[in-house]
């Protein structure tokens, strides 16, 4: 593990920010936590090593940066989407087309994120802060969720949070299955999940 140069990191804005993101996003797809050392990011990124050290501290915490950044665009995004959807159907489809888009344009993401999620079964402060990522997350959905409901687009079958745990267990597994096997037709497993995602946020009627 990288030496830590503070509990804490240091903020970071602006192009040399998004070229660190993105050399460790690609490192990390290619060679693993293990493999990514931070002078492999800082030669992609074109910066010096000490600067990660500086602002970072440890790889472990540049990788959850990482999943933060990412994690916030996507969710910027995908509420933006969801809150222009009229229908259940409407719903449904931008989902659908958010996780197509994920696996097909942006699969480093999908491994990132499993990569992060390894790590903090090992690192009890790592596993704090990506806890704090995914209620994050579930947090900004279950909003618009809510939202959907009080104008009668959506009706759900459980409370929003619990709602939205249970879309982010599909997406996860969905994303992992359709990586793993690319070459299968997966059509029909995304309809099942779309049934399942139907019975919990359109009205049975």
């Amino acid at each position: 593990m990288e030496a830590a140069a503070s509990s804490n990191p240091r903020t970071l804005s602006g192009d040399k920010a998004q070229r660190i993101v993105e050399a460790m996003r690609r490192s990390v797809a290619r060679r693993g936590v293990a493999g990514s050392t931070f002078d492999h990011v800082a030669r992609e990124a074109g910066v010096s090593r000490g600067l990660l050290h500086y602002y970072f501290g440890t790889k472990e915490r540049l990788l959850t940066e990482v999943v933060r950044r990412d994690g916030e665009l996507k969710m910027e995004a995908l509420e933006a989407q969801l809150g222009e959807a009229q229908t259940a159907d409407d719903f449904i489809d931008l989902l659908v087309a958010s996780l197509q888009d994920l696996v097909e344009h942006d699969p480093d993401l999908v491994a990132v994120g499993f990569e992060l999620f390894t790590l903090s079964q090992r690192n009890p402060e790592i596993a704090a802060e990506y806890a704090e990522l995914q209620r994050g997350m579930c947090q900004h959905v279950a909003t618009v969720l809510a939202a959907k409901q009080e104008e009668g687009v959506l009706h759900l079958a459980a409370p929003p949070a619990a709602v939205v745990e249970v879309l982010l267990s599909l997406a996860d597994g969905l994303a992992l299955r359709m990586l793993l096997d690319p070459q299968r037709d997966h059509r029909e497993t995304i309809a099942a999940g779309v049934a399942a995602v139907r019975a919990l946020v359109a009205d049975p009627a």
